[in-house]
This record gives C-alpha cells, sequence and structure tokens, in this order.
C-alpha cells in the first residue's frame, strides 16, 4: 500500500540507508531465532526503508511482503488512546473527568478518570482472561472487574498495566462517537493514515495476513498460532498492520502527520507524573510508553499476540521512526538483535527497553516481602527459598528465582539457564512503610491476607 513521507522534517541521520547490508543481517537473524517472516521499516525523516523477509504462514507457505498485516497486539492499545485523545480535542469528553459519567458500569469506580485509564494509572486490575471474557459482554465485564473490592490503589497513584482500562476506553469510544470501535478507529486513524484496516476475527480482509507461530525448542518444528481474544477485548489487542502502518502511525505520534493534531499528539507523549512502569519503560503517557535513550525521550509501544511479537519507536526530536513485527515467539529476541545492528551499521539507535539500571549494590534478602498478593483473578505469592533468598509464583505456576535489591527491586532468574532479567519492584504504603504491594513486570498486586 502507498505511503507518503511527510516533507515537514528534520533528520540528523545518514543520508543514505545500507538497504542491502540491513536486508542482510534481517534474513539472517530471522533465521537463526527461528521466525518465519519479519518487516523492519525505518524513517529517518527524509528516507524511508521497508524490508520483509520469510513467510507470512508456515503451514500454507505464504511468502510474507510489505503489505502482510501482523497482528500487534497490545500495540493496539496506542491507536484507542489516540483515538480518546482525538475526541477529547475536538471537545466530545475531558481527560480529566470521571469515565463514569459515560459509563454507568464504571460507577464502582467512581474516581477512575478518562487520563486514568489510558496511562494505567487508575487501579483497575488486569482483567480475565480472553477465554472467560468471551463469554460476558462489555458492561458486565468492566462492572464485575472495575469496583472498589479489586481496586489495586487509589485512582492515580501508581501504575499497573490493564487491559481492562482498555476495554473501557473501547466502550468510551463507543458512547461517545456512536459507532463501533472498529468503525471509529477504521475511519478517524487508519483510513486516514493509509492503512488498509484489518482485526481479529474479521472474514472480510483486504489484504494478505501473516500467522503467529510457536516452535518447539525440542524438535525445532514450528506451527501457526490461534489467536485467542475476547471481542470485547479488541481495543486492547485486535489491529493487525505492517510495519510501514507503524511507520506511518509513529510520524503521527511525533508530529509528523496531519491525521493527529500537534496538541493530540505532545498530549499523549507527555509523561504522567504517577506512571512508574518498572521494567516495561521509563515513563508513560496517554497509550505510549516512553523510553529514555542518549540523552533523548522516545515514544512507544510493544505488542505480543499469540505468537508474534511488534515495536513501535518514534523519537520526536530527530524524527525517527523504527517499527518491527515478526510473527513467532523468538521475535522478541530478533528485535533486540536487530535494534543493536540498526546502531552498529546505520547509528540508529533505538531503545528497546528501560535505560540501564544504576548500580543497585549486592543482593540482600528481603523477607518484609513475602507473602500473598493479588491482581484480580491472578494470584502471586513470594516464599522463602532454601538458600535464604525469594522465589514468585503466579497462579500457583512455576516458581522463580528473585535476586533482591535494598530499592526493593528484584531481578527474576530463568531456572533452566540461571539468566537474570529485570523483574519488578515491591511497594512500601506511603503510611505505615509497609510493603503492600509488588509490581510485577508492570502489573502491580495488592498483598492480600491469605498469605
Amino acid at each position: 500500500m502507498p505511503y507518503t513521507v511527510p516533507t515537514a522534517s528534520v533528520a540528523t541521520w545518514p543520508s543514505t540507508l545500507p538497504r542491502e547490508e540491513l536486508q542482510d543481517r534481517l534474513d539472517a537473524l530471522a533465521r537463526r531465532h527461528r521466525v518465519p517472516g519479519a518487516q523492519l521499516a525505518l524513517d529517518t525523516g527524509t528516507e524511508v526503508l521497508a524490508l520483509h523477509t520469510g513467510i507470512a504462514d508456515a503451514a500454507a507457505g505464504v511468502s510474507l511482503t510489505a503489505d502482510t498485516a501482523v497482528p500487534l497486539g497490545s500495540l493496539t492499545k496506542p491507536y484507542t488512546a489516540a483515538l480518546v485523545t482525538l475526541l477529547a480535542d475536538d471537545g466530545d469528553l475531558d481527560l480529566d473527568e470521571p469515565v463514569a459519567e459515560h459509563l454507568p458500569e464504571m460507577s464502582g469506580m467512581p474516581q477512575v478518570t478518562v487520563r486514568h485509564l489510558l496511562s494505567h494509572t487508575g487501579g483497575l486490575p488486569t482483567g480475565p482472561d480472553s477465554d472467560t471474557a468471551s463469554a460476558t459482554r462489555g458492561a458486565r465485564y468492566l462492572a464485575s472487574v472495575c469496583t472498589a473490592h479489586d481496586a489495586l490503589f487509589p485512582p492515580g497513584a501508581d501504575f499497573s498495566y490493564s487491559n481492562a482500562g482498555y476495554v473501557a476506553a473501547g466502550r468510551l469510544v463507543e458512547a461517545i462517537t456512536g459507532m463501533p470501535w472498529h468503525e471509529a478507529v477504521r475511519v478517524l486513524i487508519l483510513e486516514p493514515l493509509g492503512t488498509v484496516a484489518a482485526f481479529i476475527g474479521d472474514t472480510t480482509v483486504n489484504r494478505p495476513l501473516a500467522s503467529g507461530h510457536a516452535v518447539n525448542t525440542a524438535t525445532g518444528q514450528i506451527r501457526t498460532a490461534r489467536q485467542n481474544l475476547a471481542p470485547l477485548e479488541a481495543p486492547a489487542g485486535a489491529l493487525l498492520a505492517g510495519a510501514a502502518d507503524l511507520c506511518a502511525f509513529g510520524n503521527a505520534l511525533i508530529g509528523r502527520s496531519s491525521v493527529l493534531p500537534p496538541a493530540v499528539s505532545k498530549e499523549m507523549r507527555r509523561g504522567v507524573s504517577a506512571a512508574r512502569p518498572g521494567v516495561l519503560a521509563d515513563g508513560w503517557g496517554l497509550g505510549l510508553a516512553l523510553y529514555r535513550q542518549d540523552d533523548r525521550l522516545w515514544c512507544g509501544h510493544d505488542g505480543n499476540a499469540q505468537g508474534t511479537s511488534c515495536y513501535l519507536r518514534a523519537e520526536p526530536e530527530s524524527g525517527v521512526v523504527v517499527a518491527f513485527t515478526g510473527n513467532a515467539s523468538g521475535a522478541t529476541a530478533l528485535w533486540r538483535d536487530l535494534a543493536d545492528e540498526l546502531a552498529r551499521i546505520a547509528d540508529v539507535r533505538a531503545p528497546v527497553g528501560v535505560a540501564p539500571a544504576r548500580d543497585r549494590g549486592r543482593p540482600v534478602a528481603l523477607p518484609e516481602g513475602l507473602g500473598a498478593y493479588r491482581n484480580g483473578g491472578a494470584s502471586y505469592r513470594v516464599e522463602p527459598a532454601a538458600d535464604g533468598s525469594s522465589a514468585l509464583s503466579i497462579d500457583g505456576d512455576l516458581s522463580l528465582p528473585l535476586v533482591c535489591y535494598a530499592d526493593l527491586s528484584f531481578d527474576l532468574v530463568d531456572p533452566a539457564t540461571g539468566r537474570r532479567e529485570p523483574g519488578g519492584r515491591f511497594h512500601r504504603d506511603p503510611v505505615t512503610g509497609a510493603v503492600d504491594r509488588v509490581q510485577v513486570s508492570g502489573r502491580t498486586a495488592r498483598r492480600t491476607d491469605d498469605g
């Protein structure tokens, strides 16, 4: 599909992009990480580079092209946030008014505002899994999970990534526009961007689609993965798009497209003070993760559907936008390696995740973090390990060793490899000083009495 490069831009990157070398690296990295197909789009402000490799569907053997749409997972959320912020810019709603003024089903959390929804600072739980959500309607879903009993913290006090918040944001769009969310995002965002709309579950899509894939690590066999998303969760994760589409959206987010007025893109990129997303990002705006890299603030989001991993990064000062899609679980590692190659080959240093943590000192025992925690229907338990350290289990599954530090942060340890990954942080009650919450991979759980 055609994509017109905006003429108004400021570029500080090389004038000629190394297309062939980047294509070679994309091909090689896809093979190394056993990713059937991948796309890369890079806009420097003066040039656009769009590359692709491999196949869209391993079972069908269909090639992946520049036009192929990949399930974006949570990268749908910035589109929904842009839609809501557009409505606020038009005067149809106020970002700081209670959501319950438009959605009666949110009356159980009357202080949650529209801004809280979009920035994950409303204290809403994650929400039930897609199988459970598919058996209910949107209003009943929200009324059942958005209650004072299930609130993780007072609205505006902290951060907890929540699909339920974006179910509410989608219903808010429908209440204001009178259109289904799919129609509103197509008419107001996708078509103006030149993106051919594609959604999970839509059988009338007029463009090629990619499947997600899972890899059996023992046999190396690749199989297609079925997308499992309840219809009511569409505003949180139903979009499919290609890297070039994401690149066009990234341009809108940094003010280089008329699709989003400057006031809208600037508002979305403005960090929310209460949003402390931990290992997910360095900060959070309205639907956008914020990353610090080389003294510049990038915006974007990650998205993982069943067997896909997709990424968007955009930097307003330089005008650089980077977008990546991959249709297998190994695409996360591919993206990390590809980001290194972009820095080496093209001098484009897009942030992969949060800025490296400063020296946290030696690991410490943290007995005050032991106990049981809950986020909606998800249960977390931190228990003592035999060596005097701690271990974390979620819903009673695999227990992961923790390496804790004096600043209350912790790493999770892969039992198979021993590799440490930033895992999250414990939080203290500001009044009592006792540990009352734990944030794991951006989701906060509240201490319960059953520990």
